[in-house]
């Protein structure tokens, strides 16, 4: 005689369905994330915006962290100039904004540019869209240098610089100066 064990399929909780889900979903979210930052960076590679590069080796070491150089526009104020971006991006990408900042040893003295590379541009943090790509906030940036007529620092940069988290998208910006 054998005894037959039943066994008897048990329904999931709530709280175990939850959690599931939330799983499939993060793991969803990164994975479109990921195939959005690679489609971005090929295009940015291939047809880069004149004057943007990407540091291949930056990103080929990591996909949440590019290295973009930017060359100040002939005829501008800063013709002649290079300067680096680096672009930090979390797992909420494209609905959450990258982490813009310069880096290296020349951040551009503009007035909306801070000694620590931190920049003051809505696009980056109020304005951000998930239509906005790293190729269009490069275009701003360097729409942003080109159109400035002083080189100046903020007149807040020496309190803010002191002051401030390193991440700047946890700044709440004041955007009063358009004229810049």
């Amino acid at each position: 005689m054998f005894n037959r064990l039943r066994m008897r399929k048990e329904k999931p909780s709530k709280s175990e369905t939850i959690s599931t889900t939330n799983t499939a979903v993060i793991q969803d979210a990164a994975k479109d994330n990921k195939k959005r930052l690679q489609k971005e960076l090929m295009s940015l590679i291939k047809e880069p915006p004149p004057g943007v590069s990407v540091d291949e080796e930056s990103v080929s070491q990591n996909l949440t962290q590019w290295i973009i150089n930017i060359d100040g526009v002939e005829g501008t104020l800063y013709e002649g100039e290079h300067f680096q971006l680096l672009f930090k991006f979390n797992n909420k990408y494209p609905f959450d904004s990258p982490e813009v900042t310069f880096i290296g040893s020349n951040i551009p003295i503009h007035p909306h540019v801070y000694s620590n590379g931190h920049i003051c541009l809505s696009i980056l943090t109020d304005d951000w869209s998930p239509a906005l790509s790293v190729q269009s906030v490069c275009l701003s940036i360097s729409s942003m240098l080109s159109s400035c007529r002083e080189k100046r620092r903020p007149p807040d940069n020496g309190i803010y610089v002191k002051t401030c988290n390193k991440n700047p998208k946890k700044t709440k910006w004041w955007y009063h100066d358009d004229s810049v």
